[in-house]
């Protein structure tokens, strides 16, 4: 059995230990989201956790962990006597990425129910992590459809299986902690809601504790026996203080002042719904605890704050997660005073592992609180400033706007997503066909009409229907498909004007709302001057693009054509890694090509390797003006698409854009 890492020996990282300890003290706050670049010892802490946690009494035998004190009466080992059990430590089962439905909630035998009427159900990994830590690496990378049940399980402390009438129900309550390099795209709103406290983390910029990192980290991959013994004392008296903490939990005191504060805080950074306030509420009682204290004072709800709200005050997935320390503490100062003859005179501990309760972090702790994700200006007055010859920088963008969909002609096989047509494991069912592996979703009726012209020679002779392995019919499913959508932005000088540029990053940006929201991927390929450049490769991350779109200065010749080849070769490595996932490419441009011989002529050969190979485009036509050329709809025509000027990318001005493009394509 591997060695973990000692989690008191994780250098640094003071606020992603201090959340993962309240947890472990009270687990009622919610799990922990730990978001943060790669190499940051995310994972490593997370796991070092389990071993910290106390252990569990369990009714010896049920693969469902019941506890012996109070047995769940539906569960599928059970029923069970209330009675003595036997201890074992914590779990901490790991969510792969890839998971299926199955793995996740257990499978159930349809066979055998059909034919024998018999529940054989195999649990799957929320029976196994029930009273423990259900650990997910790279969350935001979660399937929808093993989104939608951890919501569901989380949401009601239950796991439920159905096949075709056929149902199993176990108790399925775990600490959900998730790790995520934000980098590579979003959690939805939903599930991000779920995570009780967040937490932002960095690699420290301080030499000495870069060092020391490297140091024990060697150490640990020479003699990882040898390492954990020597921090086994610290490990234990952490141990011990969660224990002390956890006892002394039910005897903490949340006053009527600490509650106005929680509730204040909340009001004032406009937070949705009340869990933020009941999240707040358990994380400064479990900052009390582990401070050692009977009272809940202001600075355990200023850390509460700092935990519980950065996630929860987003508006959309370009905002920069982070609170306003000053705003918060204005908030805090102006409803005190109603608690402060309940003050403890006691200090809290300032050498634990997780820093005191209800201290915040300081300037130096992270990047939380801190505007990481600000666009930069293009001037105190939003004029385009001269930066060099030929390049101008970059313009600021214009309110984005709902869009209608852009949709992919034909059905698809991709990933799960909400933009186009395609087969997949969850929508209406279309149709049946035999299983290609285990068998998932079952099509009854097609099923029933295998087997019934054999019943008589394999001599059936009761009502219940003979079903062997051949007569399993799979439902087809038809539901929605996340694509890769590749936006080809024309920066030369043709496009440098202010009002005409903001509006172009605008309309860009709200596409780029509109592929997060339909869980697609993003690529930005862009062209100025006398090339072509990848200005960000395909990636989940939406909000990375939207960056490099704030970031995009403009100027020099139209190379059109060099343009649209980095696209195509942007789209033939991407098939190589993801063949199954189909390109929706959107051309932002006037129209323009300039620079080097036939330009024009060029632009048309690139565009029409395109309509070769059968990609689906959109032209945006950003063309203004009294006098119109009409390039961008003569390029749509090559590329196979169809043209949309920025007015008509509006919702209300496109209902008719998706069945152009479809058209086109038939």
């Amino acid at each position: 059995m591997t060695t973990p890492f000692p989690f008191t020996a994780v250098v640094g990282q003071d606020d992603l230990r201090l959340a993962l300890l309240l947890n472990a003290v009270s687990p009622a706050v919610g799990g922990v989201l730990v978001r943060g670049e790669k190499g940051t010892a995310k994972s490593t802490a997370v796991r070092a956790l389990s071993a910290l946690m106390p252990e569990v009494p369990v009714v010896a035998g049920c693969r469902f962990s019941c506890d012996p004190g109070a047995p769940d009466p539906a569960c599928p080992d059970g029923p069970h006597e209330a009675g003595a059990g036997s201890q074992r430590p914590a779990r901490m089962v790991e969510l792969p990425v890839g998971a299926s439905e199955d793995r996740l909630v257990g499978a159930l035998d349809i066979e055998r129910a059909l034919a024998e009427g018999v529940k054989a159900f195999e649990p799957g990994l929320l029976a196994d992590a029930h009273r423990g830590i259900l650990y997910v690496d790279e969350v935001n990378l979660l399937h929808d459809h093993l989104v939608d049940l951890l919501l569901d399980a989380a949401a009601m402390g239950a796991s439920y299986v159905e096949r075709e009438g056929v149902s199993v129900r176990h108790a399925a309550r775990f600490l959900l902690v998730g790790t995520m390099n934000p980098e590579e795209g979003e959690l939805r709103p939903q599930l991000l809601d779920r995570f009780g406290l967040t937490v932002e983390v960095a690699a420290s910029r301080e030499p000495e504790q870069r060092v020391e990192v490297v140091r024990r980290r060697l150490a640990y991959d020479d003699d990882p026996g040898g390492f954990a013994a020597r921090w086994a004392d610290d490990e234990a008296a952490v141990r011990r203080r969660i224990v002390a903490a956890r006892e002394l939990l039910p005897s903490v005191r949340l006053g009527d002042g600490a509650l106005r504060q929680i509730a204040a805080t909340c009001a004032a950074f406009e937070v949705d719904g009340m869990r933020a306030d009941i999240v707040m509420a358990r994380t400064a009682t479990a900052l009390a605890a582990w401070a050692g204290r009977t009272d809940v004072l202001a600075e355990d709800v200023r850390q509460a704050a700092l935990l519980a709200l950065p996630h929860r005050r987003r508006r959309n997935p370009f905002d920069a997660p982070g609170l306003d320390e000053d705003k918060l503490d204005e908030t805090l100062e102006e409803f005190s005073g109603a608690d402060e003859s309940d003050e403890s005179d006691e200090d809290p501990d300032p050498d634990g592992p997780g820093g005191g309760g209800g201290q915040p972090p300081s300037e130096s702790d992270g990047p939380q609180g801190a505007d990481s994700g600000a666009r930069p200006e293009a001037g105190e007055d939003g004029e385009p400033q001269a930066s060099g010859a030929g390049e101008q920088t970059p313009a600021r963008a214009s309110e984005p706007f709902r869009t209608k969909v852009l949709s992919v002609p034909g059905l698809g096989e991709g990933a799960a997503g909400r933009r186009s047509r395609a087969r997949t494991e969850h929508g209406r069912t279309t149709g049946a066909r035999r299983p290609r592996g285990a068998l998932t979703k079952l099509h009854l009726a097609a099923t029933v009409q295998a087997a019934a012209p054999h019943q008589r020679a394999r001599g059936r002779s009761g009502r219940g229907l003979v079903v062997r392995r051949d007569d399993l019919r799979q439902a087809v499913r038809e539901g929605r498909e996340g694509n890769l959508v590749l936006f080809v932005v024309d920066a030369s000088g043709s496009m440098a004007a202010r009002q005409r540029m903001s509006a172009v990053k605008g309309a860009v940006l709200s596409l780029l709302l509109d592929a997060y929201q339909r869980r697609d991927k993003v690529g930005l390929v862009t062209f100025r001057g006398t090339a072509g450049d990848v200005a960000l490769p395909p990636t989940s991350s939406v909000d990375a693009a939207a960056v490099r779109l704030e970031s995009l200065p403009t100027g020099g010749r139209t190379p059109l054509a060099a343009g649209l080849l980095k696209a195509h070769e942007v789209l033939r490595v991407e098939r190589l890694r993801d063949p199954a996932r189909r390109a929706l490419v959107v051309v932002v441009t006037d129209g323009r090509a300039t620079g080097g011989p036939e330009p024009v002529a060029l632009a048309g050969r690139a565009a029409r390797l395109f309509a070769a190979e059968g990609v689906a485009s959109v032209v945006v036509d950003c063309e203004s003006g009294p006098v119109r050329l009409g390039l961008a709809g003569q390029l749509a025509g090559e590329l196979g698409g169809t043209a949309v000027t920025l007015d008509e990318l509006r919702a209300e001005s496109i209902a008719g854009l998706v069945k152009d493009v479809q058209r086109r394509a038939a």
